[in-house]
């Protein structure tokens, strides 16, 4: 049986030993056991896949033990992991209690920070460089940051001070032209220039050598100076953005030849300042299917190994709510011209790929900008159109100052359609959508929805877009909901007003979202017990139905459910209005949702039993409380 060198990599500094054709057949090893995990397990792949031979070359070169690689999101980590001593463990890969899909500090010393938001990496190693030198150490510094995730606002950010401080710092561009969804915006343009134009090495050696031979006027050029150099380079040369901004530039090169790479990190080692090298990759690479759709496989669920085929089944009697969404949108639109729609670089993720296809003109893919998609669409409002924001929740967040003041303080016309709002499941804490009515809550004028079937989804989104004024969410669940008959008109709901699903007098159930059919599961099992259970479906978190709440106040216990945190969240906003009678009510209150820490990483289910959020857990942690009254 031929040897598995993959095997024989317990740590980075046991590839020193490989020769080049071993290296060779690493890498191919290394794609193997990726294809194969994320097939039972669902992951990351495309972007892994596509930086095998980048990881391989920086563990050669550096030892972060004690240098720091910072990957940005993280997506393209799962080959640095199987080498940092984890390859024992990856079949575990984004299960509850197994390995992580992004770095994480307490899971190896080779991780660095623990990512998983994109954009946010070149300012972590700035931070790391500028201590490092308050320090007086040596360590290196070297960042790993792909071309979609440089066009966030944060990361020019960092670049603007990078130049400034002109800290050693190596900053490797992975350029596959891809994040989820095709690149977009003039960054990419830019890159997709360069890609095209031959090496700046190579250029600027053919610059030179060319002045030269125009004897001594050629060579006065050449000896002028870094002013006159620039000058004529800006002419010739590609990666002249980042040299004007103080970063050398190398580049653009193979990013899966080991032997340029080799080469090209050596030389960026020994160079004082930061320095950039542009690597060019494909996504995917070396797995035909992922290849073929590098957005597909950008993150996706398990697959047939040999044909590339999700095996997950829609279900026939419910589609997820990102459908629903989807298809609602687009016969709201067809109804009414002002609607446009706006995107974070999430065309499919968000359900918008219809909408783009349907009414081109009228979609908007920012990129990964979330601030500056909310900041356009108060724009757009102030434009007299009316704009539909769709983000996952957390993402949405990093844009919390847009939405309160470019939007709501002007009491701007803006649909936000939080998606992923919840546990989102094996992609961990930086996914899981746990903050969202938290920080919505905490907006003036914002106005919340939280459905819980397609019925709920279309009546919500129906309202949300009848409204006249002010921001309006709708916060909804990586899940399938229940599909209601299609001849069924959307209704304008009443703001602030509930629907009682159940009676019962010894228990108040108030749910949200995803929770009120789990309040109805508990119902049915306290009813096994002799008590009655009231189930309201609350829909409005914000404003709330205060005299559903008053009305709760009436029984033996309130009990509060939500798929979000309890701190701030929707168990905060009742026991806030049970604070505002008249006569405060002496009822106990219960508020169960997701605990204020944060959650790893696991499916869904998983998780909630982790956190004794199943019915038969709920409906016991209830009978626990009503022996104590």
């Amino acid at each position: 049986m031929e040897e598995c060198i993959l095997q024989r990599i317990e740590r980075p500094s046991d590839l020193q030993a490989l020769s080049t054709e071993e290296s060779e057949k690493l890498a191919a090893e290394i794609r193997e056991r990726l294809i194969e995990v994320t097939a039972q397990t669902g992951g990351h792949l495309a972007p892994s896949l596509g930086t095998v031979e980048l990881t391989l070359a920086l563990h050669r070169a550096y030892d972060f033990s004690i240098d720091r690689l910072v990957f940005d999101v993280g997506h393209q980590s799962y080959a640095h992991k199987l080498i940092t001593g984890r390859n024992g463990r990856f079949d575990t890969l984004r299960t509850f209690e197994g390995i992580c899909g992004f770095p994480r500090r307490d899971e190896s010393p080779y991780d660095a920070h623990e990512s998983g938001h994109a954009s946010d990496s070149l300012s972590i190693a700035c931070g790391l460089a500028a201590a490092r030198d308050l320090r007086g150490s040596n360590e290196q510094i070297v960042v790993l940051i792909g071309d979609a995730a440089l066009s966030g606002g944060m990361a020019f950010e960092a670049l603007n001070q990078i130049g400034h401080d002109q800290r050693n710092i190596t900053i490797i561009l992975n350029d596959n032209e891809m994040s989820i969804a095709r690149n977009v915006g003039a960054l990419s343009l830019y890159l997709g220039k360069a890609r095209m134009s031959k090496p700046y090495t190579l250029t600027r050696d053919t610059v030179e050598g060319g002045l030269s031979r125009f004897g001594r006027p050629g060579r006065l050029l050449v000896r002028a100076g870094e002013r006159v150099k620039s000058s004529v380079k800006k002419l010739f040369v590609p990666g002249m953005f980042f040299e004007d901004m103080g970063i050398k530039y190398i580049g653009p090169i193979d990013g899966h030849s080991s032997a340029t790479l080799n080469d090209v990190i050596e030389r960026a080692k020994t160079t004082d300042g930061p320095t950039l090298i542009h690597a060019v990759t494909k996504k995917g690479l070396g797995y035909e299917p992922a290849e073929k759709r590098p957005d597909l496989f950008h993150g996706i669920g398990p697959f047939d190994q040999k044909t590339g085929e999700v095996l997950s089944k829609p279900s026939k009697d419910a589609k997820s709510f990102t459908s629903i969404f989807s298809d609602a949108l687009i016969a709201e639109a067809e109804h009414n011209p002002d609607i446009v729609a706006i995107t974070a670089a999430m065309e499919d993720g968000t359900g918008l790929a219809g909408f783009k296809k349907k009414f081109g003109k009228r979609f908007f893919d920012v990129g990964i900008a979330e601030e500056h998609a909310v900041a356009l669409a108060a724009g757009l409002a102030l434009g007299k159109k009316l704009p539909v924001v769709a983000i996952y929740s957390t993402f949405l967040q990093r844009a919390f100052d847009q939405m309160a003041i470019n939007v709501a303080l002007q009491d701007q016309h803006v649909v936000f359609c939080v998606d992923r709002a919840g546990l989102v499941g094996e992609d961990g804490p930086t996914h899981h959508g746990a903050f969202d009515l938290a920080y919505l809550r905490a907006i003036p004028n914002m106005r919340i929805l939280a459905p819980t079937n397609e019925s709920d989804f279309r009546d919500a989104l129906h309202t949300a877009l009848a409204l006249t004024d002010g921001p309006v969410a709708l916060r909804y669940p990586r899940a399938l909901g229940e599909v209601c008959a299609k001849d069924k008109a959307p209704e304008v709901l009443p703001v602030a007003q509930a629907r009682r699903l159940r009676s019962g007098d010894d228990v108040a159930l108030l749910a949200v979202g995803r929770f009120v059919g789990l309040a109805l599961a508990v119902a049915d099992l306290l009813a096994e017990q002799g008590i009655k259970a009231r189930v309201e479906n609350m829909l409005w978190v914000k404003p709330l139905d205060e005299q559903a709440v008053s009305a709760a106040a009436k029984t033996k216990l309130i009990v509060t459910l939500e798929d979000g945190t309890t701190t701030g969240g929707f168990g905060s906003a009742v026991l806030e209005s049970l604070a505002r009678l008249d006569k405060p009510s002496q009822t106990p209150v219960l508020t169960l949702g997701l605990p204020d820490e944060f959650i790893t990483h696991g499916s869904v289910a998983c998780l909630f039993e982790s956190l004794g959020l199943t019915a038969p857990q709920i409906t016991a942690t209830i009978l626990k409380k009503l022996q104590a009254l």
